[in-house]
């Protein structure tokens, strides 16, 4: 069974093209024209194990909002193709990842019913600008992101920040417990039999 899919999504704000692979190696090839974001998402391809090639190109001019949210649009939608029926899949995952002072967990459900729940983050992580040179990452863009990837893959998520205090941590440790999270869930079970839920469809 070969769970590959290559989504693509054009409007007059951005262009995106995501290829992946499920069963890959974690290897990524990503440009976003927002290098922030370019490294939580090389990051979550890393620790999810999915490969993933991101082609994005958008109004960076006003500011990186579009870009970053159309993309998660875009993966979401190739995540959903690459499943399929989710036959033989795990289902459920969680797990629990630090980075320095932040820890972050998120819960993943595979359940064809999408909901994002995020929690935790500190009042001034909404207004934080992450990144060197170039177009900053927003801190707001986290649950913007997590939420178009749920809605568009058919995902259940809930994603804690436990705790944290610098910006960059915060997003990092939060990419990397749903790129675990992630991981287990789409993992085939061989002890599962078909679709994992009692109504026979996800």
């Amino acid at each position: 069974m070969t769970r590959t899919a290559t989504a693509q999504r054009s409007t007059s704000e951005s262009t995106i093209t995501v290829s992946i692979d499920l069963d890959g190696t974690g290897a990524s090839n990503i440009s976003t024209g927002v290098g922030f974001y370019d490294h939580m998402l090389t990051a979550l391809a890393k620790h999810s194990l999915i490969d993933m090639d991101i082609s994005a190109v958008g109004d960076v001019h006003i500011d990186g909002h579009h870009v970053v949210e159309d993309t998660a649009i875009v993966l979401g939608q190739a995540l959903a193709e690459a499943l399929g029926d989710k036959a033989g899949i795990r289902r459920y995952a969680d797990a629990t990842v630090p980075l320095d002072e932040a820890l972050a967990h998120c819960v993943v459900d595979v359940a064809g019913r999408p909901y994002a729940v995020c929690t935790g983050e500190p009042d001034g992580q909404v207004y934080a600008l992450i990144g060197g040179s170039g177009v900053p990452y927003a801190g707001s863009m986290t649950y913007h992101v997590v939420e178009s990837l749920a809605l568009n893959a058919g995902l259940c998520v809930h994603l804690r920040l436990l705790a944290g205090r610098d910006p960059h941590h915060i997003v990092e440790a939060q990419f990397k417990a749903l790129a675990r999270a992630l991981r287990d869930a789409i993992a085939l079970d061989p002890r599962q039999q078909g679709i994992p839920s009692t109504k026979g469809a996800l």
